[in-house]
């Protein structure tokens, strides 16, 4: 929820050409189905249901969708030379789209490795998505050890960040492809941030 919650904020900062109009609409509706899901689940995940879990991927997938039209302008506006001349602006800018892209992805894969998290903590599924160290060798974690949201999150940005997987690897077709997404998008946020952020400076 907090991580939900931060995306939404970094969202609603972004600047003007850089959202969908109106602003507000796009953060209101992930704020509405976050409620829903937190109604669903107060405290913590003790009981899945179709319609739960239905907001909650639908969540993610405004968030996901959001985020891309926000890069997608963005990179036209650098692409164009549209693109403001305040680097403050342009890099604060990226920084908010790349975290946003790290949050919304993390979900994806916490949501969809092994079936979620209820199917996982059931043991619904005997094949993993995700082969993390500790599955790999499971002599340096405890016995009962299972990924939770934190992992998730670790494994979105380091691919984010090294533009590959890392420790962790993905098995399935429907992850390889999310992190090529993933990696795509913040590749592209950053190399041209980047350069257009060193070109201003110069």
């Amino acid at each position: 929820m907090v991580a939900i919650a931060v995306a939404i904020a970094l969202q609603w900062v972004l600047p003007e050409g850089l959202i969908l109009q109106p602003r507000w609409a796009l953060p209101a509706v992930e704020a509405v189905l976050l409620l829903l899901v937190v109604a669903g689940n107060p405290v913590r995940l003790e009981r899945g249901h179709a319609l739960l879990r239905l907001g909650s991927l639908g969540l993610v997938a405004v968030m996901t969708l959001a985020n891309g039209i926000s890069a997608v302008l963005l990179i036209d506006r650098l692409i164009t030379g549209h693109a403001t001349s305040d680097p403050r602006i342009l890099i604060g800018s990226g920084a908010a789209i790349y975290a946003t892209n790290i949050v919304a992805f993390a979900l994806w894969y916490w949501e969809f490795d092994r079936g979620g998290p209820f199917d996982r903590a059931e043991g619904r599924q005997q094949h993993t998505d995700f082969l993390f160290p500790q599955m790999a060798t499971p002599e340096v974690a405890p016995p009962d050890w299972e990924p939770t949201f934190l992992d998730y999150l670790y494994v979105s940005f380091t691919n984010a960040t090294a533009f590959s997987p890392t420790d962790t690897m993905p098995l399935s077709r429907w992850a390889k492809l999310l992190m090529l997404v993933q990696s795509g998008i913040a590749l592209s946020t950053v190399a041209l941030v980047v350069a257009r952020a060193v070109n201003i400076l110069k």
